[in-house]
């Protein structure tokens, strides 16, 4: 038996302005691969998001801090010149589920207006919280 999981899922988001998301999680032991982007796909095809996503978009590392009062340690394993979200988030995410994340963000640059990027980036934040959140339980 694997103690390795993948769970994939489609998030519409709450805006028409902005695109739908898709997720995938992989479930080691002790920690988690994230990998989030948007995708034009339909909810039946989030499998075909994943094919057509980059994981080397801006993908980052953190782990759990031993002490509260420091932050996660974390470094970004690659990331473009246009996107420099995953370090952040991964440090959120690792401090919140005490967990190694490793975590991919695939939005596009076009997505990342100064109006529209960030309400994208709180919903990639939020459907991972939700779903490593329903994954913990």
């Amino acid at each position: 038996m694997s103690n390795i999981q993948v769970h994939t899922k489609y998030i519409p988001t709450s805006e028409r302005a902005l695109p739908a998301l898709a997720l995938q999680i992989t479930q080691l032991v002790g920690s988690y691969m994230v990998w989030i982007g948007t995708t034009g796909e339909s909810a039946e095809n989030v499998e075909t998001a994943l094919l057509q996503g980059s994981l080397l978009r801006d993908w980052a590392c953190a782990m759990p801090p031993t002490n509260t009062a420091i932050p996660p340690a974390a470094t970004n394993l690659y990331r473009s010149s246009s996107s420099d979200v995953s370090l952040s988030m991964a440090q959120r995410l690792a401090r919140r589920f005490k967990k190694q994340i490793f975590l991919s963000v695939d939005v596009p640059p076009a997505f990342m207006t100064p109006g529209d990027g960030p309400k994208l980036m709180l919903a990639v934040e939020k459907a991972a919280v939700q779903s490593l959140q329903a994954l913990e339980t």
